[in-house]
C-alpha cells in the first residue's frame, strides 16, 4: 500500500520546514494531492520557489518565507499545526566540513527551535529528517540502530545530535518525535547543479549534456539509494505511529546495496551512451558502504518502501530527460 491510501482527520494541517527544498516539495506536493493543508516554511537559501510555485495558486497551501534559526518565526508557522515534518537543514558532507559554524547553526539550532515551537503549540507529531551518515566509520553491513560507529563529518554530528534533542523532547515534554535516517534519496527535483549536488542528479546532467562525469574514490563505495516516494510514504507512516514509537531513529532506505560504478554503468545504459568516467580522490567525510537494515522502521512504522532502485530511476531517468533537455 503506497502513501496516497494513507487517511488523516480532514481538518489536519501539516507544517512542512524547508518545503521549497527536494524533499519538502514532494511532501507538500503529496499532502496537497491528498486533500490536506499544508504550510510551507522555507528561507530558499538552499530550496528553490519554482519547487513549490504550482502549489501557491492552491488554497490549501501557503509558503512562509523565513528561517527556522529565529524562534518567533517558527512559533508563528506551528501556530494550529497538527504535524510538522522538518526537512529544513542544510546537506552535504564536504560543505559541513568547510562552513561547520554554519551547518551547527542551522541544522541543530533550528531543529531545536522547531521543536520547542511544536511543543509549545501541541503539535501531535513532529517528524525529521536525520541521515545515514550518523553511522560514520562503523563498518558493519547492512547498518542497524543502535550499532553506530564515530561520526566522520560536522554535517553528520548535527544530525545525531538532532536525534538526541529528539529524544530529550519526547522524554522531558511528551513531544512525540521521529527521526528518520535517509539513505541516499533520489528522483524528480532534486537539484543536479553544484558542485555539492547529490550524484544522481549530477551524473545525469553530465551525461545528457555529453560531459566525463568524476567518480570520486575508485566507484566500490556502496549506498542504498531510496526513491522519493519511500521517504513521503515514511514521513506519513510516522505521523500515524504509535506514541511507543516516538523519541527512536529508523533507517529509510529500500534496503539493497548498489555500487556507484554499478549505478554509473545502468544510467549510461539507460540513456544510451558510452563515455569513461574520470576518478577522482576520494571525498572527505564520506561513509564507505552504506544499505539500510529497515526491519525497525517495518516494525513499528508500519513502513513498506514500494519502489525499488529499477522503478525508481527509471521514473527519475524520465523526469530529468524533460527537466534537462
Amino acid at each position: 500500500m503506497g502513501f496516497h491510501e494513507l487517511r488523516f482527520d480532514e481538518d489536519s494541517i501539516f507544517l512542512v520546514t524547508g518545503g521549497a527544498g527536494f524533499i519538502g516539495s514532494n511532501l507538500c506536493e503529496a499532502l496537497i494531492d491528498m486533500g490536506y493543508t499544508v504550510r510551507c516554511l522555507d528561507n530558499l537559501s538552499t530550496g528553490k520557489y519554482e519547487n513549490i510555485e504550482p502549489l501557491t495558486a492552491h488554497e490549501n497551501f501557503t509558503f512562509i518565507q523565513g528561517d527556522i534559526r529565529d524562534l518567533d518565526t517558527c512559533m508563528a508557522a506551528a501556530d494550529g499545526v497538527r504535524y510538522v515534518l522538518n526537512q529544513a537543514a542544510w546537506g552535504s558532507v564536504p560543505r559541513s566540513i568547510e562552513m561547520p559554524l554554519l551547518y551547527e547553526e542551522i541544522n541543530i539550532r533550528g531543529t531545536v527551535n522547531m521543536m520547542e515551537a511544536s511543543r509549545q503549540n501541541g503539535v501531535r507529531k513532529f517528524v525529521y529528517a536525520s541521515s545515514s551518515s550518523v553511522y560514520g566509520d562503523s563498518t558493519e553491513l547492512p547498518k542497524r540502530e543502535g550499532h553506530e560507529g564515530r561520526v566522520l563529518s560536522p554535517y553528520a554530528l548535527t544530525k545525531k545530535t538532532d536525534e538526541e534533542y529528539g529524544r530529550l523532547y519526547t522524554e522531558l515534554y511528551g513531544l512525540d518525535t521521529y527521526g528518520l535516517r535517509y539513505f541516499n534519496v533520489f528522483g524528480r527535483r532534486q537539484d543536479p547543479e553544484g558542485m555539492y549536488a547529490a550524484v544522481i542528479p549530477k551524473f545525469l546532467r553530465q551525461l545528457l549534456h555529453g560531459e566525463r562525469p568524476t567518480i570520486n574514490g575508485d566507484g566500490r563505495q556502496s549506498r542504498d539509494f531510496t526513491y522519493i516516494d519511500n521517504v513521503i510514504e515514511a514521513n506519513l507512516r510516522a505521523c500515524l505511529a504509535s506514541s511507543e514509537a516516538a523519541g527512536q531513529a529508523f533507517n529509510i532506505g529500500a534496503g539493497g546495496r548498489l555500487f556507484l560504478i554499478d549505478i554509473y554503468e545502468h544510467l549510461c545504459r539507460a540513456l544510451g551512451v558510452e563515455v569513461e568516467p574520470i576518478y577522482g580522490p576520494p571525498r572527505k567525510g564520506d561513509v564507505r558502504d552504506s544499505n539500510a537494515d529497515i526491519s525497525k522502521a517495518r516494525e513499528l512504522l508500519g513502513y513498506d518502501p514500494e519502489y525499488d532502485f529499477e522503478r525508481g530511476i527509471a521514473l527519475a531517468i524520465d523526469w530529468y530527460r524533460e527537466y534537462l533537455t
